[in-house]
């Protein structure tokens, strides 16, 4: 159990630290100076059963709020420290109401410097913190009197403590490895230590791991958990780990950063969170205020868009996005606490709800019912509601992602969902069975207007369907809808499985002749003019005639005057996947496509803008990058699991 004080400067934290541990935790010669906690400080107490209480001593004084924000972002119990002899005082109110905000709901009271009062002022300032505590999650916490001078009460209020961390459940330990970094320093002999609390999965030595936000990779040399030495770590416990990596130095870890898994590494500058706002704030909170985000260990200005309304009253709940200044690690579920622009004022807190909002469109009705639905903390809960309210799919590596899911989870999770999977994606049945009929009728009434063209092609059928489908959605569906016999893909095109497209007798004899010609030039087609060269008729006849054969399926126009039998151009294609698995990054520039084709760097040039048309593969300066199986743009029997 980690256990952290929380009260007003002078109350008597850190001597009650060193009564009930032994442990003076102001380390910092300034701290000695002035007699003052301005950083976090740290003590472990052994149990009678083995295990260790931990404690973070966090500052009292106003000007260090900050420091007191990152010891408690992720404590078990809080011990709530008030001075008999000055009672509730300004920053008891605040570290109260950030320790609300946190969620924290297991604490203590200890009424310190009962030496200096009588009895009934003791029971005075009993009275007046069991008022605040109230209206708060730690209504009905235990008061202990002690004196950490005379050891008066000192020793009931450990018997608690040791009894209390038997009684809290042990946090989980699932989801991708965090640390929250709060401290670095070297060790002559050993290196560089990170220390911070686990917010989730486990550690052991040899691990590699990456710091975060920069990605730095790391390995764990060694591990020190609640202040013993140990080969493994887990969610729940500080940790001490010490850590190696390239040309990484004390100067390269700042507090805020985290040490993560690689899955878990999200650094994000926009969150999705459910905000409330104290009620005791003077005025409403209004769209796009400046804020401190005090999160875990990290402390990052942004702004704060509300999603809903224009303000928020004091008191008042509601939907927000975080807009940051730099990136900061967060992951669903991480609290998160709110403070005004000159960091000198707490105003309300929250939860992060998804950390990979859109691009555009962060308060669109469906938006708001997605953030509504996975509030839901269970996570199968929350996929289901997701799914159920989705206007169209959910994207289900984004859900697990967002919410630290591991694959063994996220498969238990996705197995027990009632949903249709599109490959990643995710549509509710219903939704299922009105894409799978809308997509019927918008082929009928593209037939009937094109009954000389073997169908539309996907952009095409996408702009004919009455109500709009995302890209990514329709082109999932597809395949799907080609598996179940709803529609039929030849090449880039789709029709209805009834519908057969018929030549004229003209025609046919003409597209026999160039047939044979398109054939011979496989990989490299004549063009239209030496096509016209050849049979010696006229080049503008042959053009419209490929153009009837391209509406047919007979042809692809994939470059300028230049038409490509459908197999030619899916061999095209297997060859850029050849080309991309022969690289070390899977991308594919002009030259490489050029060698592995065996076609000119020209032609080569005018195919790739052809694939990058068609969203077979997207550019990136000098390189490109594979967005699907040629199988599923060009023709093939592979489909999405279903």
């Amino acid at each position: 159990m980690i256990v952290a004080t929380a009260g007003h400067v002078d109350h008597g934290k850190t001597s009650l630290v060193r009564a009930l541990t032994g442990i003076d935790t102001d380390r910092l010669p300034e701290e000695k100076q002035r007699n003052l906690t301005i950083d976090l400080g740290f003590a472990y107490m052994p149990l009678a059963g083995g295990g260790v209480l931990g404690f973070v001593d966090v500052p009292g004084h106003e000007r260090f709020i900050r420091n007191m924000l990152c010891g408690v972002a992720a404590i078990d119990f809080a011990l709530l420290v008030v001075a008999a002899d000055d009672g509730v005082m300004p920053q008891t109110r605040e570290h109260l109401a950030i320790l609300e905000l946190l969620g924290v709901a297991e604490g203590a009271v200890a009424i310190t410097k009962t030496d200096r009062v009588d009895e009934e002022r003791v029971a005075e300032v009993a009275e007046e913190v069991e008022l605040y505590l109230d209206e708060t999650r730690l209504a009905g916490a235990p008061c202990f009197p002690v004196s950490s001078v005379a050891g008066d009460g000192v020793a009931a209020l450990k018997a608690h403590l040791e009894a209390r961390s038997g009684d809290i459940r042990r946090r989980a330990a699932d989801g991708h490895f965090r640390l929250a970094v709060d401290r670095a320093f070297t060790v002559v002999g050993a290196g560089l230590v990170v220390t911070g609390t686990a917010f989730s999965g486990t550690v052991a030595v040899g691990d590699q791991l990456v710091l975060s936000p920069r990605r730095i990779p790391v390995r764990v040399r060694g591990i020190h958990a609640q202040d013993r030495k140990s080969e493994r770590g887990r969610a729940g416990e500080r940790l001490a780990l010490n850590i190696v990596g390239q040309s990484l130095g004390k100067d390269g870890v700042a507090r805020g950063d985290w040490v993560v898994e690689e899955d878990a590494h999200l650094p994000a500058r926009r969150i999705d969170a459910s905000v409330r706002v104290l009620a005791d704030e003077t005025r409403p909170v209004a769209h796009w205020t400046p804020v401190h985000v005090h999160l875990a260990a990290s402390d990052v200005t942004g702004r704060l868009a509300l999603l809903e309304a224009r303000s928020l009253a004091p008191g008042e709940s509601g939907l927000a996005q975080l807009v940051l200044d730099r990136p900061i690690g967060a992951m669903h579920g991480d609290r998160f606490v709110l403070r005004d622009t000159s960091a000198t004022r707490t105003i309300g807190g929250g939860s992060v709800v998804d950390i990979l909002p859109p691009a555009r469109g962060r308060a669109r009705p469906a938006r708001l019912a997605y953030l509504k639905a996975v509030t839901e903390p269970d996570a199968a809960a929350a996929l289901q509601a997701a799914i159920d309210s989705a206007e169209n799919a959910v994207d289900l590596a984004k859900f697990a992602r967002a919410r630290n899911l591991t694959e063994a989870a996220r498969e238990k999770i996705f197995a027990a969902t009632e949903m249709v999977r599109l490959g990643g994606l995710a549509p509710s049945p219903p939704r299922w069975e009105r894409l799978r009929a809308s997509v019927g009728e918008a082929l009928a009434v593209w037939h009937a207007s094109h009954d000389d063209a073997v169908g539309p092609t996907e952009a095409n059928l996408r702009s004919a369907m009455e109500k709009r489908v995302p890209v990514d959605l329709l082109k999932r569906a597809i395949p799907e809808l080609d598996r179940e016999g709803v529609l039929v893909r030849e090449g880039a095109r789709v029709r209805l499985p009834d519908h057969r497209p018929r030549m004229s007798a003209a025609d046919e004899t003409l597209w026999r002749d160039l047939e044979s010609l398109l054939e011979a030039g496989g990989t490299r087609p004549p063009l239209v003019s030496e096509i016209a060269e050849r049979t010696g008729m006229d080049a503008r006849r042959i053009a419209t005639f490929l153009g009837r054969a391209a509406r047919l399926g007979l042809v692809v126009g994939a470059t300028r005057n230049r038409y490509y039998l459908p197999g030619a151009l899916r061999g095209l294609a297997e060859s850029l996947e050849t080309a991309a698995a022969g690289s070390a990054d899977g991308t594919v520039t002009a030259a490489s496509f050029r060698d592995a084709a065996g076609i000119g760097r020209n032609l080569a040039i005018e195919v790739l803008e052809y694939f990058d048309k068609v969203r077979f593969t997207r550019r990136s300066g000098n390189e490109r990058k594979i967005l699907r199986p040629a199988k599923e743009v060009f023709g093939g029997d592979s489909g999405p699991e279903t």
